[in-house]
């Protein structure tokens, strides 16, 4: 019977090549995506108001007798059909404009339900139509009961397009059962069948819920346990590196360090050595808010490669961040002996010819780079372990990328931007997670804020204080979305302005993504060192930049940045024990960016700054546009749905750890959740 489902939705009654065509915008093909494509929200119309009760105002759902009919031209373009209702309370007009099909339709002592919103007319309630009913219609779809509605694409209406679905309806016992009868029975869900029905036209609210209920968490189960069984599969046929206990020269690295690890960090480094040591490949994911250590964590975990005689690797997203950490490690490494390489777009030919030599030969232990690491010319000796900074920067295929210069190297993914538990077992389900949930001692929570644009010279007077205290500031540039070109304009614009008209007395530098790479280390070097006192820059310092003495940031047209954007921002400064500030300026003229800027003037919290943030803006726009690995599902929702994610994920492994290798449905269960899930 599944191949019913897979039917060309032409060939259903009703709908024909050209109504075909627009359901194909909606991405709606097959008989089987018309089922899958469920109702945005819904209208509860089961309440028949009173003629006689109508208020202006309202939007209503309300029955009567035609006892009237008048059609008038209002202009050339807008004809209006008037039928007078009557009930035992009163009389209401009817009221539709330019539906000329309904004179033959409508005709006195006719019964009708109409839905729609209220006004007076000529003394008397006059209902302006959006749905309706006549007595005697085959199925009662738009008015009288829970009435769905759908995405639409221009020349498919409402009416139409539930007609279509509850016609299709009548295939929705073909549809294959793909939850194991023992979940059904304990969460007491419907079957797949009743909960297609009850989706899109829900005879009660009760219905409705539990038919959501089983469809989400079925996308979550399935989706869990296919993340789960790949990564069984991967690690029961790849043997990777079992790398040695550690030895002098790891101890070396903790010992030579200018400071201690925190219990946090000495946790998480232990759980990554023991996946190390293991016979199977890494694959762990490490969160932890801004600044709280993850960069020595992942060097110490190169170190440990290097000691058994590999190389590793680290990708950053941006060229700033890469030679951060390319700066980072050339500290911490060189006491050991180690030499470390940067490969970047911006490298000249001589460089990069030299890098790459090394690279293949295995002189270079450790190297840094960019999106340039996954270029074909890009080889490795022996490549033991890949780190990827900031990894929901890149896509899924430039990560596979790199993951192919070596065989089965073990691999750790870091992010700053903190995200929420449930939200992490979404997207890396097949990762083990590790987190540093707390910052280095003597650490402040930076002081953040708001400012309207008019109150300015405070900001920038907390700069020259901080400045003649010994601090230094970031100016961070409004954000420019239409190019990378404008955007250095516009910093190169202000930090012109800052040095001429603000802060003449102070050395004023600026940093931006279309400055090279010369350029760029020079003006951060010198900020450092302190010989550059205030710092115009891009959002290209948004993450790994790390200059102490910085206890100032003011960000311009914070209304422009996302919530996750302001956090990483501001994570720039409060590097050290003195007190650090942050002044966002910003007109914000949406009640969301008011939002945006009172969640971070009174949080801190990394972790409760994404809560907000998803709270907000919904996980499909949490990453931004360059984010490619998040699912997107039809009905559940992560964050919403967060204690169904959890009952999924634990029900997932209980299901595999009982079935895994020995039922072969599983492997068509598993294929079977592309047909529920857009992913």
């Amino acid at each position: 019977m599944a191949g019913v489902l897979d039917q060309p939705v032409q060939y259903l009654k009703a709908v024909g090549p050209r109504r075909a065509g627009l359901l194909g915008k909606l991405g709606v093909h097959t008989l089987r995506d018309l089922l899958l494509y469920f109702p945005r929200h819904y209208e509860d119309r089961r309440i028949l108001r009173p003629l006689g009760q109508l208020v202006p105002g309202e939007t209503v759902t309300a029955g009567g007798t035609v006892v009237g009919l008048e059609e008038r031209q209002l202009s050339a373009r807008l004809r209006v059909l008037r039928a007078c209702l009557e009930d035992t309370s009163g009389r209401a007009w009817a009221t539709w404009f330019n539906q000329d099909y309904l004179k033959q339709r409508l005709r006195p002592g006719q019964t009708v339900v109409v839905s729609g919103r209220v006004k007076a007319f000529l003394g008397i309630p006059e209902i302006l139509v959006t749905d309706f009913e006549t007595a005697g219609e085959a199925e009662n779809l738009h008015t009288g009961r829970i009435v769905p509605f759908y995405p639409l694409t221009a020349g498919l209406s409402q009416r139409i397009l539930r007609q279509i679905v509850f016609r299709a309806l009548e295939y929705a016992s073909s549809f294959p059962e793909v939850l194991p009868e023992e979940i059904r029975a304990r969460y007491r869900l419907p079957g797949i069948a009743q909960s297609l029905r009850d989706i899109h036209f829900p005879p009660d609210k009760t219905a409705l819920r539990r038919a959501r209920l089983r469809l989400a968490y079925e996308e979550l189960f399935v989706f869990q346990l296919a993340l789960l069984a790949r990564r069984r599969r991967w690690q029961s046929r790849q043997k990777g590196i079992a790398h040695a206990p550690d030895g002098e020269l790891s101890r070396r690295f903790l010992a030579e360090l200018p400071f201690s690890l925190t219990p946090a960090q000495e946790r998480v480094l232990r759980e990554i050595k023991t996946d190390m040591e293991s016979p199977w490949p890494m694959a762990r994911l490490l969160q932890g808010d801004v600044g709280a250590g993850k960069t020595v964590v992942a060097a110490a975990a190169m170190v440990k490669a290097v000691e058994g005689g590999y190389q590793a690797v680290l990708m950053a997203p941006t060229e700033l961040l890469a030679e951060q950490h390319w700066a980072g490690f050339r500290r911490w490494l060189a006491p050991l002996g180690l030499e470390v390489g940067l490969l970047t777009g911006s490298l000249a030919k001589k460089e990069k010819e030299e890098v790459l030599a090394r690279t293949a030969a295995g002189s270079l232990p450790v190297v840094v780079g960019t999106h340039a690491l996954i270029q074909e010319e890009v080889r490795f000796r022996h490549l033991g372990l890949v780190v990827i900074d900031e990894q929901h920067r890149f896509g899924v295929t430039q990560r596979a990328s790199l993951l192919q210069k070596g065989w089965q190297p073990d691999v750790l993914v870091m992010t700053a931007t903190p995200i929420p538990r449930t939200l992490a077992l979404t997207l890396y389900g097949d990762l083990e997670v590790s987190v540093i949930d707390g910052l280095p001692p003597g650490r402040q929570p930076v002081i953040t804020v708001w400012l309207p644009e008019s109150r300015r010279q405070e900001a920038y007077a907390a700069v020259r204080r901080e400045v003649a205290g010994g601090g230094q500031a970031y100016v961070v540039c409004p954000l420019v979305e239409e190019s990378e070109a404008l955007q250095a304009e516009a910093a190169q614009e202000l930090a012109a302005r800052l040095s001429r008209e603000v802060f003449p007395d102070l050395t004023v530098g600026l940093v931006h993504g279309r400055l090279k790479r010369e350029e760029r280390e020079r003006v951060m070097e010198a900020f450092r060192r302190g010989a550059v006192q205030v710092l115009v820059a891009t959002t290209v310092i948004e993450v790994g930049v790390d200059v102490p003495q910085a206890t100032v940031m003011v960000i311009e047209g914070a209304e422009r940045f996302g919530l996750a954007q302001l956090h990483q921002l501001r994570g720039r400064v409060g590097r050290a024990a003195r007190q650090a500030y942050c002044y966002l300026l910003g007109r914000p003229r949406s009640a969301q960016a008011r939002e945006r800027l009172r969640i971070l003037s009174n949080c801190h919290d990394g972790f409760a700054v994404a809560e907000a943030d998803l709270r907000l803006r919904g996980p499909g726009d949490f990453f931004g546009t360059r984010q490619h690995g998040l699912p997107q599902f039809r009905l559940a929702d992560p964050v919403r749905d967060s204690r169904l994610v959890l009952a999924a994920r634990r029900d997932a492994q209980s299901y595999l750890a009982r079935t895994y290798g020995r039922v072969p449905a599983l492997e068509n269960l598993i294929a079977e959740r592309n047909n529920l899930t857009k992913i």
